[in-house]
């Protein structure tokens, strides 16, 4: 097997690892909770970091009228069979393609990743703003408007009196791996053919 194809075949692989390990992960630290709460984002399921953090977070959260971390959404059916439908592709691609189609299968990662942030980016965005008119407290920005409570899609951010980081993790990595692996393996086949 080439060089190049070899470097495919791990690359499809890698991305596997979002069914071992989190893909995301959320912290709130705030005066009242001396350990800070924390939630993890598997590709199929929500997890606490502690004992009991997602429960606190929902009953904190309820208060200003946020809804309840779901259970189960429609992404936790739909994210786990697109990483094996592209794993089973770029297998293909590994063992009969060349170098032109390890950058499509790159494009299409890269594509389909983006579109992933921005579904995770919407998500957050409606969490943090499609309050409930009924809900206990009320705040309001300066200007009058109602407070958005939206945690950042990546980094840091101050929310009342909250401070929400938000990193991806090691499932993340593994498809970052995945996707620059398909890169390196259409550069080296491309080269690897400019010499002969």
């Amino acid at each position: 097997m080439k060089k190049s194809n070899l470097i495919m075949l791990i690359a499809a692989i890698l991305p596997l690892g979002l069914f071992l390990f989190p893909l995301w992960k959320i912290t709130l630290e705030a005066p009242q909770y001396p350990t800070p709460l924390g939630m993890y984002i598997h590709i199929n399921d929500f997890s606490d970091d502690h004992p009991h953090d997602i429960k606190n977070i929902n009953l904190m959260n309820h208060y200003v009228g946020m809804k309840y971390i779901p259970e189960a959404i429609p992404e936790f059916k739909i994210f786990p069979a697109g990483i094996i439908i592209t794993t089973v592709l770029g297998l293909i691609i590994a063992f009969v393609g060349n170098h032109k189609w390890f950058l499509a299968w790159f494009v299409l990662m890269v594509v389909l990743s983006s579109a992933g942030l921005y579904d995770f980016y919407i998500w957050e965005h409606d969490y943090g703003h499609n309050l409930d008119p009924k809900a206990i407290m009320k705040f309001t920005n300066p200007d009058g408007t109602q407070m958005g409570f939206q945690p950042p899609l990546f980094g840091t951010k101050d929310i009342l009196n909250f401070r929400a980081h938000s990193y991806p993790r090691l499932g993340a990595l593994f498809l970052a791996l995945g996707i620059i692996g398909g890169f390196v393996a259409y550069f080296i086949g491309k080269k690897n053919l400019n010499k002969h």
